[in-house]
């Protein structure tokens, strides 16, 4: 395919696919999508492997949705017609726990099926436990959504809205964001059989063909161009409860087939906590780690990660097996990438970053307003600061590796009875260096209620700052207090009226040393 063509056409995907997703983000229901940015979007060719995805989202549910892509086009071959829309929330087929719901939306034209818009969002309640590690096992954490239609050639399945409904403590925000990932699934298969007017085209399977292949021909070669060997990394945290988990990487680099395979043997077992991780998340978060250190400017897609393997013990804590319970398995999914950036450090130190906060520190709260009405409110989450970087400081209080923003406080106080009493940076606890690891910040706040009310909130990082590297001290670990007393719980605490909650999320890595002046 001509080059020049080629562009025309990947720009117009790329088009296609964000503004989609901008167009979900824009009328989705819940404040963690809305406000936050917790979602992803992705075209897929007729076999289910991602073309595209969009500018914007999260590694963890883009990567995900390049699987369960391939497990859905795969189970509704030749099953499905114009008008039907596939639904999941199956942990191990897409984003590994209930709340995050995937849509598949097929494109046809002129009957003959050509593709699909798929999109995973984060939902604000799915009913059972709630988004806090405290479930013993899955079938506590809520309602599990089987791959099935959601609309069938055009018309709602009445049996299964029913019973989403019934399974849910929010239904109206539920049913607005699934609504908005229909319409705007339909809105970009509209665009893309657009496209293929303006264009000739009576499918897109040539065009998929080329970019996949051109993308995975940049990943090996950026391969090749590193040293062969293997290298590991190890990084420890403690999660609720005051556990403390290990992972450990070794990153094997084959440059003759162009190959990187990460091997996570040795790291720690399952937990009796929520905070397990299916393979597909740890894969999605290993493949982000490597991508982002060798060739970040490439498209993601199905070429770009087939290049890129990833293996774990069966039953292990980042390889979970049914029925463990997962629905805070962010709280361990994202501390992936840290011994794989610490292994790679070895190879590329110029591209890495030191240990930053890790996952970030999820709320929720369920309770009743002053009339009596009972709410759930959408998930909020807060970061702590960055690793540093070789040649520049880590951003404070930003999100690594998710990307997600924070649903700014104002949002938050208009939708459920909160008031925040305090929210800045947390000064200096960014571990020193040569560069300095960016700092956490300080969330304060109570409930405008008279009666109890229950808190999940589930932080990381309360005994073990995040390490340094190369010489970088480390950062400063995390406080969680209620009414001034540490707390380190991974269940649902049932709160007082006036009870005061204050959040102090960690600081991230230092790099290299200080300078003697400096010490």
């Amino acid at each position: 395919m001509d080059g020049i063509e080629l562009e025309i056409l990947w720009s117009n995907l790329i088009s296609i696919v964000s503004e989609q997703a901008k167009a979900l983000q824009r009328i989705a229901f819940s404040p963690i999508v809305r406000e936050a940015g917790d979602l992803a979007s992705g075209l897929f060719d007729a076999r289910g492997r991602m073309v595209a995805q969009a500018n914007t989202g999260t590694p963890g549910h883009i990567n995900s949705l390049a699987s369960a892509g391939l497990s859905l086009a795969a189970l509704f071959d030749g099953k499905l017609v114009p008008g039907d829309i596939v639904i999941t929330n199956d942990p191990w087929m897409s984003a590994g726990h209930f709340f995050d719901i995937t849509v598949f939306c097929p494109i046809f034209r002129h009957m003959q099926l050509i593709g699909y818009i798929g999109s995973t969002i984060h939902h604000t309640d799915i009913g059972g436990y709630g988004i806090g590690a405290g479930a013993r096992d899955i079938h506590e954490e809520g309602l599990w959504i089987p791959p099935l239609k959601l609309y069938e050639a055009g018309e709602p399945s009445v049996m299964l809205h029913d019973i989403i409904r019934r399974n849910v403590r929010t239904p109206d925000h539920v049913f607005g964001d699934l609504s908005a990932q229909v319409s705007s699934g339909r809105s970009g298969g509209e665009r893309l059989n657009a496209l293929c007017a303006r264009h000739g085209l009576d499918d897109i399977e040539a065009l998929a063909d080329e970019i996949i292949a051109r993308s995975e021909k940049a990943t090996r070669d950026a391969i090749r161009a590193l040293p062969a060997g293997t290298w590991h990394g190890e990084s420890q945290f403690d999660v609720p409860g005051g556990d403390v988990i290990t992972l450990k990487a070794a990153v094997t680099i084959d440059n003759v087939a162009g190959e990187v395979t990460i091997d996570f043997e040795g790291s720690s077992g399952p937990s009796p906590m929520g905070i397990n991780v299916v393979m597909n998340y740890t894969h999605a978060y290993s493949t982000f780690a490597v991508r982002s250190c060798l060739n970040p400017e490439q498209p993601n897609n199905y070429g770009s990660l087939a290049p890129i393997k990833v293996k774990a013990p069966e039953g292990s804590i980042i390889n979970a097996k049914y029925p463990s319970p997962l629905n805070a398995r962010h709280v361990v999914g994202m501390f992936v990438p840290m011994p794989i950036l610490k292994a790679l450090h070895q190879v590329m130190p110029d591209r890495v970053l030191a240990e930053g906060a890790g996952a970030v520190w999820t709320v929720q709260i369920q309770g009743k307003r002053s009339n009596g009405e009972a709410f759930t409110s959408s998930m909020f989450n807060y970061s702590g600061g960055m690793g540093a970087r070789l040649t520049k400081p880590g951003p404070h209080a930003t999100c690594y590796p998710t990307g997600v923003a924070a649903v700014p406080v104002e949002i938050l106080e208009a939708a459920i009875p909160i008031v925040f009493d305090h929210r800045g940076l947390r000064d200096g606890s960014g571990g020193k260096g040569r560069s300095q690891g960016g700092d956490g910040q300080i969330i304060g706040f109570h409930m405008r209620t008279n009666e109890p009310w229950l808190l999940n909130a589930v932080p990381s990082r309360l005994d073990r700052g995040p390490e340094g590297l190369a010489g970088g001290q480390d950062g400063q670990a995390g406080r969680f207090t209620v009414n001034g007393k540490s707390v380190s719980e991974g269940k649902k605490m049932t709160m007082q009226p006036g009870d005061m909650v204050v959040l102090e999320t960690p600081g991230g890595g230092g790099y290299g040393p200080l300078p003697i002046a400096a010490e």
